[in-house]
């Protein structure tokens, strides 16, 4: 049984055929920029909030793409999240160059959307179901890692 569920919202920019990834210092994975969505909040609101807060820049939310369920272990602790990811537009990054965070713990780079295991994408399953999600112009796709129990 999970000890927390947070619910994320997360944002998809794509440039040139790369996508922006947001990486902790000091770490091995990437994850889609955005974050938490506190109380109240609605989920388009909070990933506008987070890319403010992480990289001082004002994007449009433009549309919904999907949710992706995932449990992962974190210092001994199991935790779920439910990932709710939007399409971004924002003008003002470009994948010419590596924004810079406003967040001394994370740091951002652009990656080719054929490549996102090369980076270690979480959760993992992106890996796979964002690219044919973008490609097929999917709005309400879904993905879990969890595994049904029989």
């Amino acid at each position: 049984m999970a000890s927390n569920i947070e619910v994320l919202a997360r944002g998809v920019l794509v440039h040139q055929g790369r996508v922006l990834l947001a990486t902790p210092l000091n770490e091995t994975y990437t994850y889609l920029p955005g974050g938490h969505v506190e109380f109240g909040e609605p989920a388009a609101q909070a990933l506008r909030r987070e890319l403010v807060e992480e990289l001082g820049v004002e994007a449009t939310v433009d549309s919904f793409i999907g949710v992706v369920e995932g449990a992962f272990n974190d210092n001994g602790r199991r935790h779920a999240e439910i990932n709710l990811i939007f399409r971004l537009v924002c003008p003002a990054l470009q994948s010419d160059q590596a924004p810079l965070s406003r967040e001394s713990h994370i740091a951002f780079c652009w990656q080719p959307l054929d490549n996102l295991a090369g980076v270690h994408l979480l959760p993992e399953v992106l890996c796979q179901c964002l690219p044919q999600w973008l490609a097929e112009g999917r709005i309400g796709g879904w993905a879990s890692t969890f595994e049904e129990e029989p």
